[in-house]
This record gives structure tokens, sequence and C-alpha cells, in this order.
């Protein structure tokens, strides 16, 4: 079964409706240039009341290293999102199990540039590339650079990039990811989730076989 990830939590209903919908994961984004960043200390405060067996996640974009290690101690996260340029140097001090390295490519002929990063990340994220966003853009990844990613790497690939109700079952079919990963297309709003469209979207991902 697909996993699912629901990104860009700023408050704990959220954070609470997504897992209850049957979420995987959830995420928090600490990039301070992002409509949805929220501080490591509403994380804490979030993450001290959530339930058992929920993964936690910080997308971080070109943060200093040791920051990183801090933050993910401090807000009870599990994992670090990594949307920026680290380097294979830098995600091995974050260290493997902590770290899922996201690319956003552009064409085709730039997805070895994962192979980089086959002994350093636990697993590879694709999203939609922009020159003014890290993510959380609304426009659809490119599905056939996703397929030619799981060609060369057995790493858990995670699908994200303009994924919704409307074309999550489509791209599950196409890629057959390990997860997929939602934000801007579970929204109301920047920031804030609509309720029913999270539990569509992950009731639709996961009865995918």
């Amino acid at each position: 079964m697909v996993k699912v990830k629901v990104c860009g939590i700023t408050n704990f209903e959220d954070a609470m409706a997504a897992i209850n919908a049957g979420a995987d994961a959830i995420g928090f984004i600490m990039f301070k240039g992002s409509k949805r960043y929220i501080s490591p200390l509403k994380v804490r405060h979030i993450t001290k009341e959530l339930p058992p067996f929920v993964t936690k996640v910080g997308v971080f974009v070109n943060e200093d290293k040791a920051s990183v290690l801090e933050i993910l101690s401090y807000a009870g996260l599990d994992f670090a999102q990594l949307h920026g340029d680290e380097t294979p140097d830098y995600c091995k001090y974050i260290g493997k199990k902590r770290v899922i390295k996201v690319f956003r490519f552009n064409s085709i002929k730039e997805v070895k540039q994962v192979e980089n990063y086959r002994n350093v990340a636990s697993a590879i994220l694709l999203d939609t590339f922009s020159k003014e966003n890290f993510g959380g853009t609304g426009k659809t990844f490119d599905w056939s650079i996703a397929r030619k990613v799981k060609e060369i790497i057995t790493l858990p690939l995670i699908l994200s990039g303009g994924l919704n109700v409307q074309n999550v079952l489509e791209a599950i079919k196409l890629v057959k990811p390990f997860a997929v990963d939602v934000c801007s297309g579970v929204e109301s709003h920047p920031g804030k989730k609509d309720k029913e469209s999270v539990r569509n979207f992950i009731k639709i991902s996961k009865c995918t076989a």
C-alpha cells in the first residue's frame, strides 16, 4: 500500500485531521521563505501531543547543517527533508537514516544526479521545478522523469508536485512510488488544510494497488 505524507502542516488541528484520515507522515516547513513556515517552537508543541507511530518530517532549504540537527531534536522530528542544494557530504552529516533528499528536475537529462545520494539518504523525493518556490507550487511534476529515476536507483521514491484528488490515482499507477506527498493540493488556502480533501486524497491513494 502506498504511504501518504501530508505536508505544510501549521497547526495541531490539521495534523490530527491528517493522522485520523490515515496519513503515515506529516511535514512541517522550517524554511522562513515559505508561506507555510512554522517555527521549531510551534512544531515542538504539536509533536508532543501527537499519537505514536506517526512519522514527523521537517522541511529545510539550505539550512546550516548543525542547526538542522538541533531543530530535529528540539522539535521532535524524525526526518529532515532537504529541498535545497545540500551536497552528499551534508546529507552524511545529518545521517542517512534521517535524510529525505529532494530533487526538482527540469529535464530527464538531470536524473543521474540522484546516484550521488544513493548511500547518504533514506529516500528520494521528486518535486516540481520552480525558480521562485521550493515546493508547494501546485504545479504537476513530470511523471516520466519519476519513472526514469526509478530505473536508476533503488531507494524508496516519494512523489510530490501538484498532486491532488483528481490526479493522484493516475500518478500512482504510472510511477508506482513508495509514497506520495501532498501539500497545496489539499488546502483551502496556504497553510490551512481542507479536511474533506485530505480524507479523499488519502482514501484514493491507499485504495490503489
